[in-house]
């Protein structure tokens, strides 16, 4: 298994439960990355694909503004191009369209297969069952409206809230905020590092193992596959590529390029605020989760390829919208900034669905991997679908949608 982040965590811990010896593989160590900085969120309301036509009389602005929700730097556009044509490809109706089924499918199966891993290591309480809230500041709330009325006609579990009712549900968030969307069948984790930690101890527990080592080039052969890592060499009957922003290193070794961005993100640690639930901005297109050490804000979109510098005032202007979105001003959890200030690459593939099931060339290797903004919340669904064909058994979904050949 290529990447112990939270994707390859779960699959590796799925099939050591069902029997298989699986070594775990992360040049970076356990759980870090995306599956650490996460808002924690189990969003598996989030049955839209992100290729949406609105989002196009947008562009200009959020592009223009460094420090806006969606960003791409001067000096990598050029590179960037090719994924953001796929990307408007995408928004035509009949792709738009089957993305969602797809997208709602993955994501209907998400929460239970949560549930019944954690069950079985008795960790069910990493998971708090509070909902989740869409927050609006317009008071026409035309948007949110509109926003409501999709997600019903979509099946998700949703109750309008006016401000009154806001209130009473978060007297911590401001007066000012006009209505809210309340999620009422999501979750969230206040810890998703000590949530990767536990999953990494249970791994182990049953006998599964971990290297700390770079694989760099992959060797396929037909019945056994070769891995050259930084320290060693390794050969293994079967391989999982989960390997998140990276993966599409390894697909190039494979023969099959696949058009995978390293969408960034950030978040920004504030003091603890009595939120009880992550709350999203309608309009500043950012989370606020409660954390076990604090309140972390996460979001923007960021393309400045795999190894750009991160600019960390796109975490710090975080905020400037906590200032709007909550009754009092709440400092930064720490002096210290690498305790308050994050950021990790997202990957991102420009229909939102990610790559999952077997390699069409090689027998023997497998793909999980490139889950966008949803990584935690496709993650136990995804090990359970990737097991299926590692073991041989029909997976409980359909996985043409989300083959590697779609591209």
């Amino acid at each position: 298994m290529i990447g112990a982040g939270i994707v390859g965590l779960s699959n590796a811990l799925f099939l050591q439960q069902a029997g298989v010896d699986v070594l775990l593989l992360d040049a970076k160590g356990i759980g870090q990355g995306c599956s650490a900085g996460n808002a924690g969120h189990f969003a598996t309301e989030q049955v839209f694909p992100l290729a949406q036509p609105a989002l196009l009389a947008q562009l200009p602005a959020m592009l223009l503004n460094p420090l806006g929700p969606l960003h791409i730097r001067a000096g990598y556009l050029l590179q960037a191009l090719p994924w953001f044509a796929r990307f408007v490809a995408n928004m035509r109706k009949s792709k738009r369209d089957a993305n969602h089924k797809a997208l709602s499918a993955l994501n209907h199966h998400s929460l239970a297969s949560w549930q019944k891993m954690l069950h079985s290591c008795q960790l069910s309480q990493q998971i708090q069952y509070q909902g989740a809230l869409l927050v609006s500041e317009n008071h026409n709330l035309a948007a949110l409206k509109q926003q409501y009325q999709a997600y019903r006609a979509a099946g998700i579990d949703v109750r309008w809230c006016n401000k009154q009712q806001l209130q009473q549900l978060e007297p911590a968030l401001a007066a000012r905020l006009a209505g809210a969307l309340d999620f009422t069948e999501v979750a969230h984790s206040q810890d998703p590092l000590a949530l990767c930690q536990q999953l990494y101890q249970q791994f182990c527990q049953l006998g599964g193992r971990y290297l700390q080592t770079e694989v760099r080039q992959i060797i396929p052969g037909p019945k056994q596959q070769q891995l050259l890592c930084s320290d060693r060499e390794i050969n293994c009957q079967q391989l999982i590529i989960a390997a998140g922003a990276h993966s599409a290193h390894f697909t190039r070794q494979l023969g099959w390029p696949v058009p995978l961005e390293a969408e960034r993100g950030y978040h920004l640690m504030l003091k603890s605020v009595a939120l009880s639930r992550p709350v999203s901005s309608l309009e500043r297109k950012c989370i606020m989760t409660p954390m076990q050490h604090g309140l972390r804000l996460a979001g923007t979109a960021e393309f400045a390829g795999l190894n750009g510098k991160a600019d960390y005032q796109r975490a710090t202007v975080l905020q400037q919208h906590a200032d709007q979105l909550l009754r009092q001003r709440t400092a930064a959890l720490s002096d210290n900034t690498t305790d308050t200030v994050w950021a990790g690459n997202r990957p991102s593939l420009p229909d939102s669905l990610p790559v999952l099931g077997p390699c069409p060339r090689h027998s023997g290797i497998y793909y999980n991997f490139g889950h966008q903004h949803l990584g935690l919340t496709q993650a136990a669904f995804s090990a359970e679908l990737i097991s299926s064909c590692v073991l041989k058994q029909t997976p409980a979904l359909d996985l043409t949608p989300f083959r590697i050949n779609r591209f």
